[in-house]
């Protein structure tokens, strides 16, 4: 390559939050690492910028349990490293039908595992919130004490500060536009839109939404991963409540099953508004995206309205934001080796569909793992690995819905 500025242990291709705390990771245990960013660093046209995101240990699916529970830790390991937070615990609150298979799942999987929760009913849920939240009478919640909102923006900024500090090389403005293997030395070579070359002995591939066009302008080969433009919703709590919401009281973050999917968290980022909105949104090219889709909000209004007694202002939302997310088709995430002519030198970290943010650090830490080691311990890889697609195009098999709903393209 003709000089050893461009060339490293590890290059991390995509600076989100995926790439980031990665970097973080291989940084942190001695490698040479490159983090390259197709736009500004901290931009917000992808998946990890915004107000705040959610963490919750209550899935239907158990692989993901332990997988909260360590970034949990993980998350309070780098905040002490950093001096500062970006994640503040609150309890969680899961409702929905009583028969609800998916709702079923998450009480059975949390008892399974030994997490603690509590099962309410509509009587327990009014005793407990005080006239802040209703559930109709055939509904049931699942409540527990783990909980919580993570500040996106702040985190990335948190992983790439402590790369850094490791030895970590930022570029941002680097579309990548190719990856060859080296055929003299091995490892790989990396090329970029404006003309520049790096050589890594590893390369770690978490392209966010642009994930699918990136590994098919290399391989030819086209992973089920397909974007998803989202809005996200603040709603403006009417005066003389606005307390009864507010973090840092008792109130919570909280999910409500069915469709649509609702979820939501405690007044935090604006003054008296509170975060609500749709698990879900319209398929979109992450180059042409129609910024904010036009959705019917008539039935998230008609929710929040039972489920808020008329103490919020659901006439319309006082702010809304856009954000995306990337699908697979079993709303699991893809942690796998690309394989072909790579073999095991690019790992590809994608496919998080909506619920990745919040196991960022054990994601930057398995994806690290197979980078440098070629496996990851603490977690069934067969989940997420890239060969499911091929046994079914659906990928793993449940025996619940998916929770991402899909609303047409505008365009």
């Amino acid at each position: 390559m003709g000089s050893s500025t461009n060339e490293f242990d590890v290059i991390v291709i995509g600076g989100g939050i995926m790439g980031s705390a990665t970097a973080y990771q291989t940084a942190k245990r001695g490698c040479r690492t490159l983090l390259l960013e197709q736009f500004d660093l901290l931009h917000h046209l992808g998946s990890s910028h915004g107000e705040s995101r959610t963490i919750r240990a209550t899935y239907p699916e158990d692989y993901y349990t332990d997988m909260v529970l360590e970034s949990s830790k993980l998350w309070r390991e780098a905040e002490a490293e950093a001096g500062y937070r970006v994640y503040t615990s609150t309890p969680h609150l899961d409702m929905g039908p009583a028969n609800d298979v998916s709702l079923q799942a998450v009480i059975a999987i949390c008892l399974k595992n030994s997490f603690s929760v509590q099962v309410l009913n509509q009587r327990a849920v009014a005793d407990r919130f005080s006239g802040r939240l209703s559930i109709p009478k055939d509904w049931i919640a699942v409540y527990t004490e783990f909980g919580g909102i993570i500040k996106p923006t702040k985190a990335v900024s948190m992983f790439q500060a402590l790369a850094f500090q490791r030895g970590a090389v930022l570029k941002d403005n680097m579309e990548v536009k190719d990856i060859k293997t080296d055929e003299v030395r091995g490892g790989i070579v990396v090329y970029t839109a404006m003309g520049d070359k790096f050589w890594g002995r590893k390369c770690v591939v978490t392209a966010g939404a642009w994930t699918k066009k990136l590994v098919y302008s290399i391989t030819g080969h086209e992973l089920p991963i397909q974007p998803l433009e989202t809005a996200v919703w603040y709603w403006r709590i009417k005066e003389g409540h606005k307390e009864k919401y507010a973090i840092g009281g008792d109130f919570l973050t909280f999910a409500s099953y069915g469709q649509p999917c609702i979820y939501g968290t405690p007044s935090l980022e604006f003054p008296g508004l509170i975060k609500i909105a749709v698990h879900g949104g319209c398929l979109c090219d992450p180059d042409k995206r129609p910024w904010l889709p036009g959705r019917d909000l008539d039935s998230l209004k008609e929710w929040i309205e039972g489920r808020f007694l008329g103490l919020l202002d659901c006439s319309t939302p006082a702010s809304t934001q856009s954000c995306m997310y990337s699908m697979t088709p079993d709303e699991n995430f893809v942690l796998d080796f690309l394989g072909r002519e790579f073999k095991e030198d690019v790992v590809i970290g994608g496919g998080f569909s909506g619920h990745g943010f919040m196991m960022s650090p054990v994601i930057g830490r398995i994806l690290a793992d197979l980078a440098l080691t070629g496996s990851a311990d603490g977690v069934e890889l067969k989940h997420f690995r890239i060969g499911r697609f091929d046994e079914n195009p659906k990928g793993n098999v449940k025996e619940f819905a998916d929770q991402v709903g899909f609303i047409e393209s505008p365009n």
